[in-house]
């Protein structure tokens, strides 16, 4: 998602098609910079990150000194509450649901728990520090908003950083869009990395192609996945209507985010004692649900079409499930062109399925997951980079 935000600001159709060429450029770049390195994914997160806290920083630091200097007519309650349209609580849900985009990277970290170092002490110490400091960083940068901009001069901006900037920064404008761009360079880098491991540890489970679960012999990066995650990416992009695209996302993601948060609070009450190496109180997941059934409930009633499109997108995996992963028993054609579209991927990657490390016993595996678990070719018969 984070890989349309440049299209934001364009108005015109033809500079929209420059940006979208322009962002796909980019999704590619980075695809290629994630399959080459780790590490160096993890250093250009890292980069862009911290410009993008340092820009977040001088807009809070300008808010203050407008806020010093009187500026805070739009922040005074009279006007900070007075109505422009009909309230309507379906409005409000939606509203929740595009605001909730901004906040949309507290789940990423959980998809590349492997990779973290101590993740039993790290992920949550990192989801602690993180969603505060983001909330911080985020409604104080709004509030810094209000001091130089209207609620209308608000919504008509396609880029209100940019808008806020040119107001106040004077022939220090152009730092704003260099911000945006370090932004959503950051954003579209950190989707990439942590949406491919998704799709890894689905082809793990047996949900996805096995080639999807297979790594790069020698740079050990999920190369496969990080393709299909580009692929994805570069399909969003047939759209340049981002809050449609956005109510599409946020409806099926917040779908999921609820029902998975449901099977934890079901495997709470009929698993007590199941060893939980991270524990929190039911309090959280129970207040989360009820957010949650506000949230879609009134987003489908308020938009029934845009929600119910993105519901259909969402059940257009239930044949591919029953074909691809309940479907077992397959005619041979099928299973050879299957194991033949695998070997071409894994040729042409260079990649192997990975050995894990303190997994269950060989004689606990079901048939399926050996299969799944033997590589397919094996590494010393690959070439070397001299041969």
């Amino acid at each position: 998602m984070c890989t349309i935000m440049p299209v934001l600001l364009a108005n015109s159709e033809g500079v929209k098609t420059l940006c979208r060429q322009r962002t796909s450029s980019i999704s590619v770049l980075l695809t290629w910079v994630n399959c080459a390195s780790v590490r160096w994914a993890t250093r250009v997160q890292d980069v862009f990150t911290a410009g993008k806290l340092l820009a977040l920083g001088l807009i809070i630091i300008m808010g203050v000194v407008q806020i010093c200097k009187g500026e805070y007519f739009w922040l005074e309650p009279r006007h900070a509450f007075e109505f422009f349209q009909t309230p309507d609580v379906g409005l409000v849900a939606l509203a929740f649901l595009q605001g909730s985009f901004a906040y949309g990277g507290w789940n990423f970290l959980n998809y590349v728990t492997e990779e973290l170092v101590d993740p039993y002490k790290n992920l949550p110490r990192a989801i602690f520090i993180s969603i505060p400091l983001v909330t911080f960083v985020y409604v104080f940068a709004n509030v810094a908003y209000v001091t130089a901009m209207s609620p209308q001069e608000l919504l008509a901006s396609n880029a209100v950083a940019v808008t806020f900037g040119e107001k106040l920064l004077g022939v220090m404008a152009w730092i704003m869009p260099i911000s945006v761009a370090l932004s959503t360079f950051g954003g579209v880098n950190g989707s990439l990395f942590t949406s491919s491991r998704l799709f890894f540890a689905g082809a793990r489970e047996g949900h996805l192609p096995s080639v999807l679960a297979m790594i790069h012999v020698r740079r050990c990066t999920p190369i496969p996945a990080l393709l299909f995650t580009c692929l994805s990416t570069l399909l969003m992009l047939v759209t340049s209507d981002i809050y449609t695209l956005i109510n599409y996302v946020g409806f099926i993601n917040y779908l999921f985010y609820g029902v998975t948060v449901a099977g934890q609070v079901v495997l709470r009450w009929r698993e007590p004692h199941r060893h939980r190496p991270i524990k929190v109180s039911l309090f959280f997941p129970i207040i989360y649900l009820l957010f949650w059934a506000f949230l879609l409930v009134f987003s489908l009633w308020s938009e029934p079409v845009v929600c119910g499109i993105g519901l259909a997108i969402m059940l257009t995996g239930v044949p591919v499930y029953f074909l691809g992963v309940h479907w077992e028993h397959k005619p041979p054609a099928i299973n050879t062109f299957v194991d033949a579209v695998t070997r071409a991927g894994q040729k042409l990657c260079l990649v192997v399925y990975p050995q894990m490390g303190g997994g269950e016993p060989e004689e606990n595996l079901s048939k399926e997951t050996k299969e799944q678990l033997e590589p397919m070719c094996v590494t010393e018969d690959l070439p070397s980079p001299q041969n």
